[in-house]
């Protein structure tokens, strides 16, 4: 088949070589000139694990191709997906322009019979109106779907080749068909729905792993008031088969590209419907404060920040990427240097440039991030933080290890000399 996606960025790229991969003629599509050029000669604008080299595979084979132009890319495409970004607006509902405008812009050249899929987040009736859009200009029949992606950034090229689910919503038996025909080669189990059903899935599905750690958090507050150890709670209710010790991460919140704007954009959809109380408000609020209040509990703990060095240790918003989008670091690194605190910063993949000043510095090593410092600070489970021998950097006797993720052992960092401090605990 012939399959064009629009949009060249985390979704758009991964999903474009991994269509290749199965045999298809793909071209990747952007207006974005820069960023085409660099594809063009297989380099990956982003870190991602696997993916650079599987781009430059299905290249060399000819299957995927780069351009900015709709003519080229749209002219004789089965399947055309739309994978730009929909930011957050200021409203907190889904800024949907780069949809319509791909939209508009794909009609002239679109084929009979061709499908135009929206791959990116979108709220129920999107489709609806991309479909309008595109019938004010082009004549010919073709069809719409809805068809979301469940990608984890870090492990987005194995989540592609072994997805849980394939989730296509449609109307016509022959787009569901024809996609499922694209997909076959994932030998995974394929849910036909509704268009509205397919795209809730997707806000659904980060939603509730987002309340997840939410109401975690929440227990994690409690039990640093009376005494009880949150990892201890998490093995104990993990035992009963409908909760399961899976995806329980106590710390500073959910961050990323995903979690904080599908839950935002979510609740504010609830909110244009009338449903403004629900519990989606109030995770995307808990979520908002956690890492000031996290700051406030550790600064009466160590007598305050003002004039003490921090060496915070991972700046991406989680291990395996370099994505800076709503990570912690971005929100605890101005909130310290207010606070009068000197950061030094590590982190193996992610640069944070755009906040160095006389009040933080990113470091090349783990060790000059921590020299002279009076507060540690593992923000992200790094095998290269989480692994790394803290003894070499312990300075003196009133040092504190603030574990914000509860990565390592109190004990060990304790016989250390450090001052221990970690998340729903003691």
């Amino acid at each position: 088949m012939k399959v064009t996606v629009i949009g060249t960025g985390f979704v758009g790229v991964v999903s474009a070589a991994i269509y290749a991969s199965f045999g298809n003629e793909v071209v990747g599509l952007d207006i974005d000139e820069n960023k085409v050029k660099l594809l063009e000669k297989g380099q990956v604008p982003f870190y991602e694990p696997g993916l650079q080299d599987l781009l430059l595979e299905q290249q060399a084979k000819g299957k995927l191709t780069f351009t900015t132009s709709y003519e080229t890319a749209i002219t004789g495409a089965e399947i055309i997906i739309i994978a730009v970004g929909t930011p957050s607006a200021a409203d907190e509902t889904a800024d949907l322009r780069y949809i319509f405008a791909s939209a508009k812009s794909l009609a002239p050249y679109l084929s009979d019979s061709a499908i135009v899929v929206i791959k990116s987040t979108v709220p129920p009736g999107t489709l609806e109106k991309t479909i309008a859009i595109i019938k004010e200009t082009s004549s010919v029949n073709f069809y719409g779907a809805s068809l979301p992606e469940f990608l984890r950034e870090g492990s987005a090229v194995q989540d592609t080749l072994h997805p849980d689910r394939i989730v296509i919503g449609a109307e016509s038996e022959f787009v569901f068909e024809k996609l499922e025909e694209l997909h076959e080669s994932l030998n995974a189990p394929v849910i036909r729905c509704k268009v509205a059903s397919a795209q809730m899935a997707k806000y659904t599905a980060n939603s509730y792993l987002a309340t997840r750690i939410t109401f975690i958090n929440e227990i994690a507050n409690l039990c640093e008031k009376n005494g009880a150890d949150i990892n201890e709670v998490i093995k104990a209710i993990g035992y009963d088969k409908r909760i399961g010790q899976h995806y329980w991460y106590p710390g500073l919140g959910y961050g990323g590209s995903c979690f904080p704007k599908d839950v935002k954009e979510l609740a504010a959809y609830s909110r244009s419907i009338g449903e403004d109380g629900n519990l989606l408000n109030r995770v995307n609020e808990i979520n908002k404060n956690r890492i000031y209040r996290l700051l406030e509990k550790f600064a009466e703990e160590i007598s305050g920040f003002e004039n003490k060095t921090v060496a915070l240790l991972g700046l991406s918003f989680k291990p395996n990427t370099d994505d800076m989008r709503e990570a912690p670091s971005t929100k605890i690194i101005p909130l310290l240097s207010n606070l009068g605190a000197t950061v030094k910063s590590y982190d193996p993949m992610a640069k944070y440039s755009a906040l160095d000043s006389d009040r933080h510095q990113q470091y090349s090593s783990i060790e000059e991030a921590c020299e002279d410092s009076d507060v540690i600070m593992c923000v992200v489970e790094w095998p290269e933080i989480i692994g790394f021998d803290f003894s070499k950097v312990r300075n003196n006797e009133n040092q504190f290890f603030i574990d914000a993720r509860n990565q390592f052992d109190p004990e060990k960092i304790k016989k250390m000399g450090f001052q221990y401090l970690g998340i729903g605990k003691r």
